[in-house]
């Protein structure tokens, strides 16, 4: 014999809503449905009675606890929200139960339910600092000794309160206050060719649009038809003094003074060798 296919699980949300409010009576909250998935909120001190009943009530049958996660909203008096998943095997089914508690009041633990639910308690209680009444070993399971706070909660800061470094001097790990090599800066991501819309400190100017000279590399503050290129403008020059430039002599006596190759009205012919034969050309012309 063929055994049926499963169906599919949104089609038993509607009977297992149903089913849980009789199952849990006057513990149940709220049971909606949403996104596929059905949601139980239960009142706190009924949790442990509202689990043994899905687990055991027939018809229901959820036999796995599979996760128990924390939930921050700040700004609710009871800000936290534990939620519950659970799974039944045998009718391929899941759904989620809700409690809301604060810092102050702690959830009856469901370690009598389900023993896997010690870790799981110890988790949510080390991230979120909620209570659970009645864990064998409510204790920091993911952090490390001495932490303070707890990490997943909204007002805790990003950078935490210490950091831990290997101490070379004391040969062990020390905690210190969290020091930042730089402030969280906010970044416009303009163009640095363009410039931004805002004036930095330090960089004020004498008058509202008034054009400064600027440091030789640096942008011109002038319009493009107003920039003049390099040779199109200069400045009155002076003739230098012949006496004391040579490169700059008009007349000279000398090839030491021009450096033209003309030979000097002092010089004498040089002797003729009797070894070179002149020629039309060759090394020893």
């Amino acid at each position: 014999m063929i055994a049926p296919a499963p169906a599919w699980a949104t089609d038993l949300n509607d009977e297992t809503v149903e089913a849980a409010r009789a199952a849990i009576g006057s513990a149940l909250l709220d049971a909606r449905v949403r996104v596929g998935e059905v949601q139980l909120f239960v009142h706190r001190d009924g949790i442990v009675a509202a689990l043994t009943a899905l687990r055991d009530t027939p018809g229901l049958a959820y036999q796995q606890l599979m996760e128990i996660a924390g939930v921050d909203y700040p700004d609710r008096p009871e800000r936290f929200d534990v939620v519950y998943n659970l799974l039944s095997v045998t009718r391929n089914h899941r759904v989620q139960v809700h409690v809301a508690t604060d810092e102050d009041h702690p959830i009856p633990s469901v370690t009598g339910v389900w023993p896997a639910a010690g870790w799981l308690e110890r988790e949510v209680y080390d991230l979120f600092g909620v209570l659970f009444e009645g864990n064998p070993d409510l204790r920091r399971i993911l952090t490390d000794y001495g932490f303070r706070g707890h990490p997943l909660r909204k007002d805790f800061p990003m950078t935490g309160y210490v950091e831990l470094r290997y101490s070379e001097e004391e040969k062990r790990v020390v905690y210190e206050p969290v020091k930042l090599a730089q402030d969280f800066r906010t970044f416009d991501f303009l163009s640095p060719w363009e410039g931004a819309e805002y004036g930095l400190p330090g960089d004020e100017k004498a008058a509202p649009g008034a054009a400064l000279p600027q440091a030789k590399g640096a942008q011109t503050p002038l319009a493009a038809d107003a920039v003049v290129k390099a040779g199109q403008a200069q400045s009155d020059t002076k003739a230098p003094a012949a006496s004391s430039e040579p490169y700059a002599k008009t007349t000279a006596e000398s090839r030491a003074d021009t450096g033209k190759g003309a030979n000097s009205p002092d010089a004498e012919p040089k002797p003729a060798n009797p070894d070179v034969n002149p020629g039309k050309g060759g090394q020893n012309q």
